[in-house]
């Protein structure tokens, strides 16, 4: 699978009802811009607002799963963001006229087949991993539902359903990274106990439901008043009920209830808005398991966003030291900021600075309690980016980098005497004709001190 954000090549349409409110429905899925992610815009709704398809904006999950923002709604979301998400779309607008999804034949497979036909192109921007480094467990016991994540190089997902039923049985179902989900997971179809349905009715859910876009699964005997009032339910008078499925239906795949549990999760696990490289192990899963799992996985993601990413050894060599530093930058003491830098690449770069009390700073700005000002640490955290960028043009000491914007600078802690900082710089997009924006963060130790956007140009020096 490319590394790259991928889009729709050009929108596609669909048209049907939806599973619990029974209104015709059409959807139209546009391709979008990088980092868009995949988005709903309510047509039908004065100002067409938008609902990003985002773990954080579930709000419902009986019988399907709902997000809701800007005071809107979308239901049953799971099947079409399965397919976009799993068979590579990475950003996607996608136009509704109601406040729920077709649900077609009750499977992903329309879906999948037209995002095939039409085709993906690939955008200018690296894809968002999340990489797994341990185990992650989300269980709700009294269920017997749990939801394991392995670290892994590759996402993969498994799944295992046992609902003490005689004619499910116990079924497992997988998708590895070369599987083809539109033939192997798309065409499984969503499944009800028959048990189920008068509730499911009385909550007035399943409208749209018939036995065209749904497996009822038939465990105990029915009776002749039973039957009446299914052909009443489903306006059908040919019912019957074979190998305990209603209306003779063949499955299109013996563990078509495992795969189809399979294909919800991986559109449920598409709300976190970021890959993973991780193996998922779920048995008994759920909407309502599988996004509180993302949710919890975000708020993880949250909290390492906050800590540094590479490990500072003053042992090992550097990749550039002081003097490798005064070669590319044009700064020097007491405003050349960055003692050292140990780990660069073409997106990202890191190095410190060791916070004396010798600092000439410190006479002035508070004397009493030392404290090194803010603006020098965005100062320092913008040299040390400076470098990153320095780096490959053959004759740095000829450039300079300056300011072109700062935004979202936030001060989270105190730098004073003794402290080591470490910076670390992500660029959020390419450089392009000299400019570059790059997510900076300042640390002590495993603490957040500082972050900011950084915007600059790189400028030759006029001399």
């Amino acid at each position: 699978m490319s590394t790259k954000q991928q889009t729709l090549k050009a929108p596609i349409s669909f048209a049907g009802k939806g599973l619990h409110t029974g209104v015709e429905v059409t959807m139209t899925v546009h391709p979008a811009g990088v980092d868009n992610g995949i988005v709903f815009r309510r047509t039908d709704v004065e100002g067409t607002p938008l609902i990003p398809a985002l773990c954080d904006n579930v709000t419902d999950t009986s019988r399907g799963t709902t997000v809701e923002a800007n005071g809107v709604k979308v239901a049953t979301i799971e099947h079409i963001v399965s397919a976009l998400w799993t068979l590579g779309v990475d950003n996607a607008l996608i136009d509704i006229d109601a406040p729920e999804t077709p649900i077609m034949d009750g499977s992903a497979r329309e879906y999948a087949e037209r995002i095939v036909a039409t085709g993906l192109v690939e955008q200018d921007a690296e894809r968002k991993y999340y990489q797994v480094t341990e185990k992650m467990v989300y269980t709700i016991p009294d269920k017997g539902v749990s939801i394991i994540l392995y670290p892994d190089e590759e996402f993969s997902a498994s799944v295992h359903v046992d609902y003490n039923s005689k004619v499910i049985g116990n079924q497992y179902a997988t998708f590895l990274p070369d599987d083809d989900y539109a033939a192997k997971i798309a065409p499984c179809r969503t499944f009800v106990f028959l048990h189920e349905l008068e509730p499911l009715f009385r909550m007035n859910l399943i409208k749209g439901g018939d036995l065209d876009n749904a497996i009822v699964v038939v465990e105990n005997p029915v009776s002749e008043e039973q039957f009446a009032h299914l052909k009443q339910i489903f306006h059908k008078e040919d019912i019957s009920i074979t190998g305990g499925y209603l209306n003779n239906l063949e499955l299109r795949f013996t563990n078509e209830l495992a795969r189809h549990k399979l294909l919800d999760l991986l559109g449920d696990m598409a709300l976190l808005g970021m890959r993973i490289k991780g193996r998922v192990w779920a048995s008994r899963p759920g909407h309502f398991a599988n996004t509180e799992f993302m949710k919890q996985l975000r708020r993880t993601i949250r909290r390492e966003g906050e800590r540094p990413r590479y490990k500072y050894d003053c042992r090992k060599t550097p990749v550039y030291d002081i003097n490798d530093i005064r070669r590319m930058l044009p700064h020097r003491p007491p405003f050349l900021l960055v003692d050292r830098i140990f780990h660069v690449d073409d997106a990202s770069i890191a190095g410190i600075k060791n916070v004396t009390m010798n600092e000439p700073f410190f006479v002035g700005h508070f004397p009493n309690e030392p404290v090194m000002p803010g603006v020098l640490i965005v100062e320092a955290m913008a040299q040390c980016g400076g470098i990153m960028v320095l780096r490959n043009i053959p004759d740095p000491e000829n450039y300079s980098t300056y300011f072109m914007k700062i935004d979202g600078v936030k001060f989270k802690r105190k730098i004073i005497p003794g402290d080591t900082l470490q910076f670390e710089l992500h660029l959020t997009e390419p450089i392009r004709r000299g400019v570059c924006v790059m997510d900076a963060k300042a640390f002590v130790g495993d603490t957040l001190a500082c972050e900011a956007t950084l915007m600059a140009q790189v400028a030759k020096t006029k001399k």
